[in-house]
């Protein structure tokens, strides 16, 4: 039995099927080739199934290409629900997604970690198909959900959340609707597509629009970037920070981004300085995506200046601020969309914990409306911002404490020299324990921008005398 997400994805692929749809570096595929790629994968996996049988679980882990909406529609077709991974997970991520979710079988175009899974059988590009392997338990699905995306959670390891099939709709409508979206939109995307910033801006709502969505490889350099807008000449750009700040380290003009109607920056939002002088250099003005694993894309500015904070709140979505707050100060805000994820499948009741008694959803973020545009003033949650990523410092430092040696670990942000923001951690350990083998122990369990990029090893963690880490001391190790 299929659900309503692949009913309307299905219809937009036919009615734009002889439409281009998708580019990489390989070449284009049509609407009407993925839907007919999408089919022929879907009977060559036999995911079948019959009425009253428990849907099987397709993990997809895989990097930016035409063959990911192939695979995305295939499990949706088939009746499956797809588990969109980072792949950039490492073998904790992986093994433990697999495991608390009860994941039968993986779409990936890379090797597994040992013993996560079984041999992989290739399928059509580099996609191979591999059994699930080892423990696992297999906590019930809703009836209603219809597809299953991560976030870093509050148990310190990937929280999977479950969306139902009117949840995916409505993120995408929602966007449409509130950015203007449209058939002859190019959408040039550097961010991976199981991120909420590319599967919330560019996937699925470029797909249900009838645009074309050009899939970018490689590191997000100013050179790189621009050979790619030469090339597809973009109405859109989506990526993180780092990519806008590449392009302001180059000095000579880009007339070629003169195009770009709509740019897209997700994470952490750009310095006020940054975002003034793209638009001062190259006419760029930048949009800072705002949104959450747990409830979609919220805001979008079609006017973006720094001045302006994030934007309006998109259709379908309510900001609240707690009663009695004073106007124009910080406050924790609460959000309710028409694009919510239902519940996490792996960790019961956390998310309902956030929920208000009319489904006000707790960010975790401080800030304020103003003139009905959206302005943050930080975080009052402990996840770190990494380069637009949200990094758990709690299981982080749960890896670093399996370190042999390690006793123990405290990870925090810190500044760099140039007064942008990194991942820092201190770890107690003998002398004999050096950072490169700490990083090199992390790069194997770990997605690579969560391995700390300042990092110390002490005889202890510095504390105060009730044994609270003593912050501001931590960070002078490691800042100085």
């Amino acid at each position: 039995m299929t659900g309503l997400l692949w009913e309307r994805l299905r219809e937009s692929l036919h009615t734009h099927r002889d439409r281009p749809a998708v580019t990489d570096p390989d070449g284009t595929a049509s609407y009407g080739e993925i839907l007919t790629r999408a089919v022929e994968l879907s009977e060559s996996l036999g995911l079948g199934i019959r009425p009253g049988q428990d849907r099987p679980r397709v993990a997809l882990s895989a990097g930016n290409s035409a063959h990911y909406p192939v695979a995305l529609l295939a499990a949706l077709g088939s009746g499956a629900v797809p588990f969109l991974f980072d792949p950039q997970w490492g073998e904790t991520e992986i093994a433990s997604a697999i495991r608390s979710c009860g994941i039968d079988l993986l779409l990936h175009d890379r090797p597994l970690p040992a013993g996560s899974a079984g041999p992989a059988r290739p399928l059509a590009g580099p996609l191979q198909v591999s059994e699930a392997t080892g423990p696992r338990e297999r906590p019930e699905l809703l009836p209603t959900t219809e597809l299953c995306r991560y976030t870093t959670g509050s148990t310190g390891y990937p929280s999977c959340v479950e969306f139902s099939g009117t949840a995916v709709t409505g993120a995408a409508t929602s966007w449409l609707a509130g950015t203007g979206l449209r058939p002859d939109d190019r959408i040039l995307c550097f961010a991976g597509l199981a991120n909420g910033l590319a599967f919330n801006t560019s996937l699925v709502p470029g797909l249900l629009a009838g645009s074309v969505l050009h899939l970018a490889g490689g590191l997000p350099t100013a050179g790189h970037v621009l050979r790619y807008v030469r090339q597809t000449g973009p109405t859109r750009l989506t990526g993180f920070p780092a990519l806008y700040a590449s392009l302001l380290r180059r000095t000579a003009p880009a007339p070629e981004l003169a195009g770009i109607r709509v740019a897209i920056s997700s994470g952490a939002p750009l310095p006020p300085d940054d975002a003034r002088a793209l638009i001062d250099r190259y006419g760029l003005p930048v949009a800072n995506y705002y949104g959450i694993a747990e409830t979609g894309p919220l805001t979008f500015d079609r006017e973006p200046v720094p001045e302006r904070g994030l934007g309006a709140p998109l259709p379908g979505v309510e900001f609240r601020i707690p009663p009695g707050a004073r106007a124009g100060e910080p406050a924790p805000i609460s959000v309710r969309s028409s694009s919510m994820g239902s519940r996490y499948l792996n960790a019961p009741g956390l998310l309902e914990h956030r929920l208000d008694q009319d489904g006000f959803y707790l960010t975790g973020d401080e800030g304020h409306l103003e003139s009905g545009l959206l302005h943050l003033s930080g975080r009052s949650g402990k996840h770190i911002n990494v380069g637009g990523r949200k990094v758990d410092p709690h299981e982080v430092a749960e890896v670093l404490r399996t370190v042999p040696g390690v006793t123990d670990a405290l990870v925090l942000e810190v500044t760099r020299s140039d007064g942008d923001k990194a991942l820092g951690a201190l770890v107690a350990a003998p002398a004999h324990v050096g950072t490169d083998a700490v990083r090199a122990h992390c790069r194997g369990l770990l997605a690579p921008y969560k391995v700390p990029e300042r990092l110390a090893v002490v005889d202890r963690i510095p504390a105060s005398s009730i044994g609270k880490p003593r912050l501001a001391a931590a960070r002078a190790l490691l800042e100085g």
